[in-house]
C-alpha cells in the first residue's frame, strides 16, 4: 500500500498549536490540473447568471430622414430633412451613423443560458479543489499567503460557532490571512465605464474562501462583512468561487469536517463518489512524469526497433552546365584548362593596357611641360615688342618737340 500524506489540523485559537488529529489528504487533491476544462466550464456557467435584456426597437430610428437618391455625389443613406441647423443633411438610421441604431439589436430571445455536461462540471470542480492545495498557483493568483502556516489550511470546527466579526478578524490575523483581506481593501477602485451607474461601482478583488460543513453553522454572520471573504458549504462548492474568472488557485480555509467530507463528495481512485452518483475522479494521462526513465526502461527498449540504415535516394536535380562549373567539368574535363587560359590572357592583356596607359601619361606630362615653356616664351616676346614700341614712340615725340622749338 502506498502512503497517504497527512494534513495538520490547527487549533482555532492558536496558529502555532496543532491538534492531536492528523487527517489524510483527500484524493481529490491528486487530481490532474486541467485549466482547459476549467476555462471552458467557467465561461459557460458564468453566462447563466445573466438577465435577459434588449434595446428599444425605436432607438436610433426616431428621425425624419429620407434618402437624397442618386445624382447628388453623396451616399444614398437617409439624411435628416430641413435646413438651417447642423443636424439637417446628416445621415440617420444606419449603424454607421451618429445617433443611429445599433447593428443587430439585442433581443430578449437571445440564447442566454448555456448547458454544460455534468461530468465536465464535476471534473472542473475537482481540478479547482486540487489547485487550492498548490502553493505556486495560489501565489500566482495574487493571494498573500506568506504568513499562512500550511496550504491547504485546515482548522478545527470551532470557527463554525463564530458569530461576531471581531472573532472572525482575530482568527484571520492569527493565521496570517488578514494580509489577503488588506490587499482586497487597498485594491478597491472605481470601475471604469458605464457599469458604475448600474450597481457595480467598485471593482473588488477576491480574498479567502471559508468552507464549512455544518448546515447550522453561525460563521456566516461573522464573515459576511469582511471585504473579499466568501463562505460556502462544502456540499455546494461552486466553480465560480473556487476559480473566480477561470483562474485556478483560490486561497481556501477548510474546517476539519468539510475537509474530511471531500472523499465522500468526490470519491477516491479506489471507489466512486457516494454523493455524486457514478462519478470517478479524473485520472492523469501519465502516472510517472519522468519521461527519460520511461523511454530508457527495459520494457520500452525491448519493443523499440533499431534505426533504419536504408539510404534514401532523392531525385537528381538537373544542372545547367553553361551556368554550373562543376556540371561543365563533369561533361568536359578540358573546360577547367580553358578557363585558366582565358584568365591568363586577360591578365596579360591587363598588363599591356597598363603599359599603354603609362606611356600616354608620360606623353601628356611632356606636352603639358612644352606648352608651359612655350607660353612663357610667348609672353616674354610680347613684352619685348611692347617695350620696343614704347621706346620708338618716346623717341619720335622728343624729335617732334625739338623741331618745333627751332
Amino acid at each position: 500500500m502506498t502512503s497517504v500524506p497527512l494534513v495538520s489540523v490547527f487549533s482555532a485559537d492558536d496558529s502555532s498549536k496543532v491538534t492531536a488529529k492528523h487527517i489524510p489528504l483527500p484524493a481529490v487533491f491528486q487530481t490532474p490540473i486541467r485549466p482547459d476544462i476549467v476555462s471552458f466550464v467557467h465561461t459557460n456557467i458564468a453566462k447563466n447568471r445573466r438577465q435577459a435584456h434588449a434595446v428599444n426597437p425605436q432607438a436610433g430610428m426616431q428621425h425624419s430622414a429620407e434618402s437624397w437618391g442618386t445624382g447628388r455625389a453623396v451616399a444614398r443613406i437617409p439624411r435628416v430633412s430641413g435646413s438651417g441647423t447642423h443636424r439637417s443633411g446628416q445621415a440617420a438610421f444606419g449603424n454607421q451613423c451618429r445617433k443611429g441604431r445599433m447593428s443587430l439589436p439585442i433581443k430578449v430571445w437571445r440564447r442566454w443560458h448555456r448547458r454544460v455536461n455534468i461530468k465536465q462540471k464535476r471534473h472542473a470542480a475537482a481540478t479547482a479543489v486540487a489547485a487550492t492545495g498548490i502553493v505556486p498557483l495560489v501565489l500566482a493568483r495574487g493571494h498573500r499567503i506568506s504568513q499562512v502556516p500550511q496550504i491547504p489550511l485546515v482548522v478545527e470546527d470551532k470557527i463554525e460557532s463564530y458569530e461576531k466579526t471581531t472573532d472572525a478578524l482575530n482568527f484571520l490575523k492569527r493565521f496570517g490571512a488578514f494580509e489577503d483581506v488588506q490587499k482586497v481593501v487597498s485594491t478597491k477602485v472605481v470601475r471604469a465605464g458605464i457599469s458604475k451607474q448600474r450597481g457595480k461601482k467598485y471593482r473588488v478583488r477576491k480574498g479567502p474562501l471559508v468552507v464549512y460543513f455544518n448546515e447550522n453553522a453561525k460563521l456566516l454572520k461573522a464573515f459576511r462583512n469582511v471585504p473579499g471573504v466568501e463562505v460556502v458549504n462544502v456540499t455546494r462548492l461552486n466553480l465560480l468561487q473556487l476559480a473566480p474568472g477561470g483562474q485556478l488557485g483560490r486561497f481556501v480555509i477548510w474546517t476539519q469536517s468539510a475537509f474530511a467530507h471531500l472523499d465522500k463528495l468526490f470519491g477516491t481512485y479506489r471507489y466512486s463518489s457516494i454523493i455524486k452518483d457514478g462519478y470517478q475522479l479524473l485520472r492523469p494521462l501519465i502516472t510517472n512524469p519522468d519521461l527519460a526513465r520511461i523511454i530508457n526502461s527495459n520494457q520500452v527498449q525491448e519493443k523499440v526497433q533499431p534505426a533504419k540504415t536504408t539510404k534514401v535516394l532523392h531525385e537528381v536535380q538537373k544542372k545547367n552546365p553553361l551556368k554550373n562549373t562543376k556540371a561543365m567539368d563533369r561533361l568536359n574535363p578540358y573546360a577547367k584548362k580553358q578557363r585558366a587560359a582565358a584568365a591568363a590572357a586577360i591578365k596579360a592583356n591587363t598588363k599591356g593596357t597598363k603599359k599603354i596607359k603609362k606611356n600616354k601619361a608620360l606623353k601628356k606630362a611632356s606636352r603639358a611641360a612644352y606648352n608651359k615653356v612655350a607660353a612663357s616664351l610667348n609672353d616674354a616676346t610680347k613684352a619685348a615688342v611692347q617695350e620696343e614700341q614704347d621706346i620708338k614712340v618716346k623717341y619720335f615725340s622728343v624729335q617732334k618737340g625739338a623741331a618745333q622749338t627751332e
